[in-house]
């Protein structure tokens, strides 16, 4: 792409971003990037984004697909680790099976979730199953709350979560935190909702929303509005707090979208790679430890542990940059 054809690019995204913020809607782009190893599968990456950081203490956001599997590469992410956050995996199709070094095993398919728990620090692998011919769903994490960034990695697979119908047709499936009287039995540690809305061509989802959290709604298909701003594939509309209402629609086909929601994140964090710490020496810290123990036997393995997935490889974590890295939070979720 010429720098001419880079600059319309940026002005039209500029033009869609104001138009949506006329209306009352923050509209986030995402960025194409690579997830996994040398087979990489392109996902489209929203949070954290330059223009905001984190919706309630929802701070990463990747969709991916529907990709056709015969043609391309599947979920293929060898053992890394994690600390200071939960990950959150939703699927609308295909299957991807999860080993950690607590020593749980799952495979996530539609309808289910999973849910890990980082904690001080933990090590998974996430693989598409041999028998997944179309992929296509989000990889979601939450930010801990600083108390509770300390506390002992877990994992909760299910395979079911409750489904809630919503006036005008749609049906929201409740995958973490409450919705509309329903509650996921996933683990959380602040208020917060995750939820698969489902609505018919043509049709709408009138949402009810608890005014103290800010909301945002990540299209999956086209066609997808929020209050009739148009939220294109791998895009997120956000929502202030203070609204009672939303109505997300859909186009010609089913659409399908990912509600996220949450209190604003008042607390500052420092986010590098899969590390989540207070502060930048926390997190150099993190990393430290897992580039020391990656490849070490299973008894030298004090923070992270060992992923017993047979792959026998593991992910190296990219180097720190030279600077201090600056916190995130609510004062800083925005540019």
């Amino acid at each position: 792409m010429s720098n001419d054809e880079a600059l319309l690019v940026e002005s039209a995204e500029q033009s869609c971003i104001d138009e949506a913020r006329e209306a009352g809607v923050e509209l986030l782009l995402p960025r194409e990037v690579p997830l996994g190893g040398p087979r990489a599968l392109p996902v489209l990456r929203s949070l954290p984004n330059k223009h905001r950081h984190m919706i309630g203490a929802w701070c990463f956001a990747d969709s991916f697909g529907p990709a056709d599997l015969t043609d391309g590469p599947g979920m293929d992410v060898p053992p890394h680790p994690h600390t200071g956050l939960q990950t959150v995996s939703w699927l609308v199709s295909g299957a991807v099976a999860h080993t950690d070094s607590t020593g749980a095993e799952h495979t996530v398919r539609p309808g289910g979730v999973n849910v890990m728990t980082a904690g001080r620090g933990i090590a998974h692998s996430e693989y598409s199953t041999p028998d997944t011919t179309v992929l296509h769903g989000v990889q979601l994490w939450t930010a801990l709350p600083l108390a509770d960034q300390g506390v002992d990695p877990s994992f909760a697979g299910l395979d079911a979560v409750p489904e809630v119908p919503l006036e005008g047709g749609a049906v929201a499936r409740v995958f973490a935190g409450r919705y509309a009287g329903a509650a996921s039995a996933a683990p959380v540690y602040s208020p917060l909702l995750g939820a698969e809305l489902r609505i018919p061509a043509g049709g709408e989802a009138a949402l009810a929303l608890e005014g103290a959290f800010e909301h945002g709604v990540l299209a999956l298909t086209p066609g997808i509005a929020l209050d009739d701003v148009p939220i294109g594939v791998g895009e997120i509309g956000v929502l202030e707090p203070g609204r009672a209402s939303a109505v997300v629609s859909a186009g010609d086909g089913e659409g399908i979208a990912i509600l996220l929601g949450g209190v604003p994140h008042e607390e500052e964090f420092v986010m590098f790679w899969n590390f989540i710490g207070r502060d930048h020496a926390e997190v150099e810290r993190a990393r430290e430890a897992w580039m020391a123990e990656r490849d070490a036997p299973e008894g030298e393995r004090p923070r992270f542990g060992l992923v017993d997935d047979g792959s026998g490889t593991t992910l190296p974590s990219p180097r720190l940059p030279t600077v201090e890295l600056l916190p995130r939070g609510r004062a800083k979720r925005r540019r």
